[in-house]
């Protein structure tokens, strides 16, 4: 789940989505996508397995858009790498295919040492810090995904997401945590009603959060850093 453009966009098993309209529309093939993110030249990544009818391998290792996803190029690990988790920073890609991986340029990889199972990755093409969440806890990259260390102080977090220097995290049971430093410290908001599958956030003028939730069955947004939260659907009515 990304914000790019103003618009929300969610990767889903049927595609990639705009789901900043009602009703949500499609935007380019249908692929499975397991792992999405936006780069700042706005370029779109993803991986996850090709759709009826794609020639594109299996897994499609990392695929490229230019055109806000409506096509899609294959850049590398074709074959190979079915990345569950992606994050763009200013120094390239991090992704996780069993094994956490980054790149420079989304072409070569170099394989982290450090065994760091992320479920979910977090970043944003204009910094260098990485947000990867854990069975065991969060861990936290200030160089672009090459070393790790873990955040004992912060609670446990299923999705995370970053928006110019601010983040916000959901646990597994649907409560919201927002933090002003990066992922340092984190405070406790509200509740997400429904299961979450994504989370994405854009910092507002006066530096509040505005978050998005994807659940099993909506898209919740709240726009007082995650205290409340309203169906998306609810503003195009």
């Amino acid at each position: 789940m990304s914000v790019n453009s103003n618009r929300v966009l969610l990767a889903t098993h049927d595609g990639l989505f705009d789901v900043s309209e009602s009703p949500a529309i499609q935007i380019g093939p249908t692929i499975d996508l397991m792992g999405f993110t936006t780069a700042g030249n706005g370029e779109f990544y993803a991986s996850g397995h090709p759709g009826p009818g794609s020639d594109l391998p299996n897994p499609v290792g990392l695929i490229r858009s230019t055109d806000q996803g409506q096509t899609w190029q294959p850049l590398s690990r074709q074959g190979e790498s079915d990345f569950h988790a992606l994050a763009a920073t200013d120094g390239g890609i991090v992704g996780f295919d069993g094994q956490l991986r980054i790149s420079a340029d989304g072409t070569t990889w170099e394989s982290v040492d450090e065994q760091l199972p992320a479920f979910n990755l977090a970043a944003t093409p204009r910094d260098s810090i990485v947000l990867a969440t854990t069975e065991d806890g969060l861990q936290r990259s200030t160089d672009n995904g090459a070393t790790w260390a873990a955040v004992p102080s912060a609670p446990l977090l299923m999705l995370t997401a970053l928006s110019e220097g601010k983040a916000a995290g959901i646990t597994p049971e649907g409560r919201i945590y927002t933090s002003s430093d990066a992922g340092l410290t984190w405070v406790e908001q509200g509740v997400v009603p429904g299961e979450a599958a994504a989370i994405a956030t854009h910092m507002l003028d006066d530096s509040t959060l505005r978050i998005w939730v994807a659940t099993e069955d909506s898209v919740q947004v709240s726009n007082d850093n995650g205290q409340t939260f309203m169906d998306i659907r609810s503003n195009h009515q």
